[in-house]
């Protein structure tokens, strides 16, 4: 409200964050007051680390070839390992590459090591992985050690590898319904089958028993989904069928030193920024068996102020995601 006023003048703030213009005058009635709401968000870089499937051969080699520090973490894995999983990166055929027990160290290696050569140049305020690319983050970020870190995702990719043989299973990719809808149907199947992947709107990833995914899928088309695609994977991943796997990793997570993480992960199970060891502990070993909430950790990177989101590692389908969940988000992605 302003009214007629002379020369005095006053600027302060309130308590609420907001600065208070103010006119005085002793000659007349002479009064104006503003308030000017000033926007104090952090314009906020998060990164994301990818999933199984997003491997490649020749995945790393660049960095193993130009870069000693990059050469010296990947020479560790391979002492670590037992075996010479680089061999595999640079020049591993496709079907060397689906093999479980290669894929997942690969993946992770490529993400790792990206992040750890990059130096001052990486600087997120906040991080993310999908599934297995969760383990990537948590070692970017300084929660898990490298040696510790990679020790785990290949218990990880063996211990799944034995529950897929135990109990034969499979995944597919529901397009074009709301992932409510796919819930309530999964749910009413008298098979092992549910949501797996909320990887953006309209498409979500079921898991569970052959005829459990056979079943869902004839459901999931007649409720109007535009397709239902099975996938080629070795098991059900993300469902109770991970029990077995579940177990074993529980176990050695348990025996693993985890330190607070320099910025917040968003996980998996929580879709929430953590910062607790104990409560990320918690959150990795419910993930094998938990769906993979990446529609909600995104959403919740942009409520939190994220404004670009940055892929590391083989592949670019995180890119895809992220853009899918919140139109014109700036994305990039580094390999």
């Amino acid at each position: 409200m302003i009214f007629l006023c002379e020369q005095l003048f006053f600027l302060g703030k309130c308590k609420q964050g907001k600065t208070i213009s103010v006119f005085f005058s002793s000659k007349i009635t002479i009064f104006a007051l503003k308030f000017h709401q000033h926007n104090t968000t952090k314009m906020k870089k998060a990164y994301v680390f990818p999933g199984q499937g997003a491997q490649f051969s020749g995945m790393g080699k660049s960095l193993y070839d130009t870069l000693p520090q990059a050469k010296e973490l990947f020479e560790k894995a391979n002492e670590i390992l037992g075996f010479r999983i680089t061999d595999l990166m640079f020049e591993g055929t496709d079907e060397d590459l689906r093999q479980t027990k290669v894929t997942q160290p690969a993946i992770f290696l490529h993400s790792v090591v990206l992040a750890k050569t990059m130096g001052d140049e990486f600087a997120p305020d906040m991080a993310a992985g999908h599934s297995l690319g969760e383990f990537s983050a948590l070692v970017a970020a300084d929660a898990i050690s490298f040696e510790d870190g990679l020790k785990l995702v290949y218990k990880r990719a063996l211990a799944m590898q034995k529950a897929c043989e135990a109990a034969p299973s499979t995944m597919a990719a529901i397009l074009g319904l709301p992932c409510e809808k796919v819930e309530e149907i999964c749910a009413e199947i008298d098979e092992v089958v549910v949501p797996a992947n909320f990887n953006c709107p309209g498409q979500v990833v079921i898991s569970g028993s052959i005829k459990g995914i056979e079943i869902a899928c004839e459901k999931l088309k007649e409720a109007g989904a535009k397709r239902a695609l099975p996938l080629k994977v070795g098991g059900a991943f993300h469902s109770p069928l991970m029990q077995l796997a579940h177990e074993e990793l529980q176990e050695a997570i348990e025996k693993t030193e985890f330190s607070e993480p320099k910025f917040p992960v968003y996980q998996n199970v929580t879709t929430k920024g953590e910062t607790c060891p104990v409560s990320i502990k918690k959150n990795l070993i419910a993930q094998l068996t938990a769906p993979v909430k990446w529609t909600q950790s995104v959403q919740n990177m942009v409520a939190d102020g994220a404004v670009e989101f940055i892929e590391l590692g083989p592949g670019s389908v995180l890119q895809g995601l992220v853009t899918k969940i919140s139109a014109g988000m700036a994305v990039s992605g580094k390999q």
